[in-house]
């Protein structure tokens, strides 16, 4: 009976995204089509940038080449040093702010953007290391960086966000939409 019992918690349990994290979403970035992003918002204000799960890279079966933080000549994102309670020395990012590039083996290049403003804390070098992590894991371990809002900006960053229920209402007038004939 016990074991019963444990194997309905198991189930029923939230993972810790969904637990300590609110999902957002944009779509479509920058006008291309199915570039999704999704954002996870802890309560502390710091946002979790990560690849939405229909994002291109996801769907299609792509294999990653190389990921690349070097977004010009004067700026890497690996270059981005954080210290003290302030997090003074961190980037600070627009919400159009590129964050990386990702090269599939098809020679398809995707460029993730920050989605909100705010101070860049850190981005994930373990992708660099390990890119299949960004396809198995894209909201845990292969996330692509980490960002805090402005004290004073961290309840307005979501208004031009989707919530999740908005996202999918996205995504099923786009299947709507590809599955009627022309």
């Amino acid at each position: 009976m016990e074991s019963v019992e444990q194997e309905d918690t198991k189930v029923n349990a939230p993972s810790v995204i969904d637990r300590y994290y609110t999902r957002w979403y944009r779509a479509d970035m920058k006008g291309k089509p199915r570039e999704d992003h999704c954002i996870l918002q802890h309560s502390n204000r710091i946002c979790v940038i990560t690849l939405a799960e229909t994002h291109p890279i996801l769907q299609n079966g792509h294999a990653i080449k190389s990921i690349n933080y070097q977004i010009s000549n004067g700026c890497s994102r690996l270059n981005n040093k954080v210290s003290g309670k302030s997090k003074r020395g961190g980037q600070f990012l627009t919400d159009f702010a590129p964050l990386c590039r990702i090269t599939c083996t098809d020679e398809t290049e995707y460029t993730i953007y920050s989605c909100i403003r705010g101070r860049l804390l850190e981005v994930n070098e373990n992708i660099l290391e390990t890119p299949n992590l960004l396809l198995e894991k894209p909201s845990t371990e292969g996330y692509i960086a980490v960002i805090l809002p402005k004290f004073e900006e961290s309840k307005s960053i979501t208004e031009n966000l989707l919530s999740r229920e908005e996202f999918e209402n996205v995504v099923s007038r786009r299947s709507s939409a590809q599955s009627q004939p022309s």
